[in-house]
């Protein structure tokens, strides 16, 4: 029953972990290219990685028996025993990521060492050694792999769109990129260098990789302690974003993840961004090797530190620090010129309890017997003068002089009441309607959005001037494929040269908004992939739109509430807002007068 596989098909399984798409590859191979010692790394990919990805170094490259165990599982050059993995300084480690690659796709393989006059060439389909030649070829590695999954259809069949798959390529591009500045690197696509970055220092190269806006508004972090040495930068508050886009951690210059040091961060930033609002940081941690485990996970993404909570510490007074050093956070300067005058507390001095003067009898609502103690036999026509001429409701008499609260049921149609700017509160034939303004609007400006997407008569209202914006590369290539569906939502926005867009119009539903702002809000709502909502291109955009035009929490007068309870009954679907979420909730008669009887 025990049968031991052939390695074609233990590789196959192994990349089942290492290799999940194409950026995994890449990864891969740069990470090798780095360990090599290489100080130039060239990566090119076409059909975002399915067709062909090459990566080219000018490492140590390796020798012709070298080589070809490189493809061996477990076959590695950066570790001898176990004890080797309490002291890593290597990025790959396990010898399984050649094997995997060549498993899962057709790897050739052309590398020279500088001392060697003459290289040697590798050809490997599906784990299947093709050929072995000498050749002449420049020092370092070179290697292509084409036709990635085709053996394993099942996998090539759920990779995503070649600009999800590109995105991913760029994300592992740049956690590599960042943690090593010292080295030149370059991406391409289909014939277009998306990032060429020379050598330079860290800062440098977050202002490469993410561009100009991103690298000017950067706060430099730096604490050396016993346990953890810390470097890097941080975005300033007015620079947050509503993704946590541009958050990366590295230890030893190792990328990892990690909630639990993003929460130290983020504390830092207490009561100096919005709820929701992600700032951006580029936290590098140095620690001795033996105080970490980097084995835990597949990918190598997750990191073990047996110092965790003393590290959280350092380094969430290190942001609090660079925070309050560049004068972002209230702080308490003790070397002022006239220094607060605290009184001191001398020796017998007797210490007397505070005495307030309360007039127990007194009632804000009598002027006229303060001292008798407020009766409810009557209710006060003090009341009706408080609310008269409000919008908050009207006040009638019936025919037994009795005050109401609401008038007939012919009138509460227009009648309205907004609780805490938030919820607008109407009758309805079966009780008490509730609507939530901010979903509402949401639904309205949905289905506005996705209506002008099948008219041919909205048109955008043109920018009196047109706005220029730089973008980073990855964002570039969001918008970028999303500008023909923009058009049709009321858009008007143009390429110009690389990284670089205009916006020319937006749409008129949107008003009293910065254009970049508005393009920076598409941006990182299209780039979330976290949403469990699986929508068709134009409803996504749609949705985006809709959530960033939609009004929050605002005091709205009768003739908008109005507006906004009419449009939202108009609508295909006025009972939940586009996210799924309830947009209005009725309290029935019944309901009401349960509540009233326990």
């Amino acid at each position: 029953m025990i049968k031991v596989l052939p390695d074609s098909v233990a590789n196959q399984i192994a990349a089942g972990e290492v290799i999940q798409r194409p950026a995994s590859v890449i990864k891969e191979l740069i990470e090798n290219a780095v360990d090599a010692g290489s100080t130039s790394i060239n990566v090119l990919v076409k059909d975002a990685g399915r067709t062909l990805i090459q990566v080219t170094d000018n490492g140590s490259g390796m020798s012709d028996t070298d080589a070809r165990l490189s493809f061996e599982r477990h076959a590695t050059s950066k570790i001898n025993s176990a004890d080797d993995l309490l002291k890593l300084y290597t990025f790959g480690f396990r010898g399984e990521a050649l094997a995997s690659i060549a498993s899962i796709a057709e790897t050739e393989l052309k590398t020279r060492r500088h001392e060697d006059e003459t290289g040697t060439q590798i050809r490997i389909n599906a784990s299947t050694l093709v050929s072995q030649e000498t050749i002449s070829c420049p020092a370092g590695s070179s290697f292509e792999i084409r036709n990635l999954f085709f053996n394993v259809p099942a996998r090539r069949k759920f990779l995503k769109s070649d600009n999800v798959e590109l995105k991913h390529i760029m994300s592992e591009f740049q956690r590599v990129a960042l943690c090593n500045p010292h080295i030149e690197f370059t991406l391409a696509s289909n014939g277009t260098t998306i990032y060429n970055l020379p050598k330079g220092n860290i800062r440098q190269r977050i202002t490469g990789i993410f561009g100009k806006n991103t690298g000017s508004n950067l706060l430099s972090v730096q604490v050396d302690t016993s346990i953890v040495k810390i470097d890097g930068y941080i975005s300033k508050p007015e620079q947050t974003r509503k993704t946590a886009g541009e958050q990366f951690f590295f230890a030893n210059n190792r990328f990892f993840r990690s909630a639990y040091f993003q929460k130290a961060i983020v504390n830092a930033y207490d009561q100096l961004i919005q709820s929701g609002s992600y700032p951006g940081f580029f936290i590098y941690l140095t620690v001795e090797p033996q105080n970490l485990d980097v084995n835990i996970h597949p990918t190598k993404v997750e990191i073990k530190f047996s110092e965790e909570q003393t590290i959280w510490q350092v380094l969430n007074a290190a942001i609090r620090e660079t925070l309050g050093k560049f004068a972002l956070a209230p702080k308490i300067d003790f070397d002022v010129e006239n220094p607060i005058d605290i009184p001191v507390l001398m020796p017998n001095t007797k210490i007397v309890t505070p005495k307030l003067n309360v007039d127990e009898t007194f009632n804000p609502f009598d002027n006229e017997r303060k001292n008798s103690g407020f009766k409810s036999e009557k209710i006060d026509t003090n009341w009706q003068k408080i609310y008269e001429g409000t919008d908050v409701f009207e006040l009638e008499k019936d025919e037994t002089d009795t005050l109401k609260l609401f008038t007939s049921p012919q009138s509460l149609t227009e009648k309205f009441i907004q609780i805490k700017d938030q919820y607008i509160a109407t009758n309805s034939k079966s009780g008490l309607m509730i609507i939530d303004q901010k979903r509402a609007h949401r639904r309205i400006l949905f289905e506005q959005f996705l209506n002008s997407t099948e008219s041919e008569n909205d048109y955008a209202q043109q920018e009196v001037f047109p706005k220029t914006i730089e973008l980073s590369a990855m964002d570039f290539v969001a918008i970028s494929e999303r500008i023909d569906d923009l058009y049709k939502l009321g858009f008007d926005i143009r390429i110009f040269g690389k990284n670089t867009v205009v916006v020319y119009g937006l749409p008129t539903s949107i008003e009293n908004i910065d254009p970049e702002n508005i393009v920076k809000m598409i941006i990182d709502d299209l780039k979330e992939e976290t949403s469990n909502i699986e929508k068709k291109s134009k409803e996504r955009l749609a949705l985006t739109l809709a959530k960033i035009s939609a009004i929050g929490n605002k005091t709205l007068n009768a003739e908008e509430m109005n507006d906004i309870v009419g449009k939202l009954l108009s609508c295909k679907n006025p009972n939940i807002c586009p996210e799924g979420k309830p947009a209005l909730i009725t309290i029935t008669f019944e309901e009401i007068k349960t509540r009233f009887l326990k």
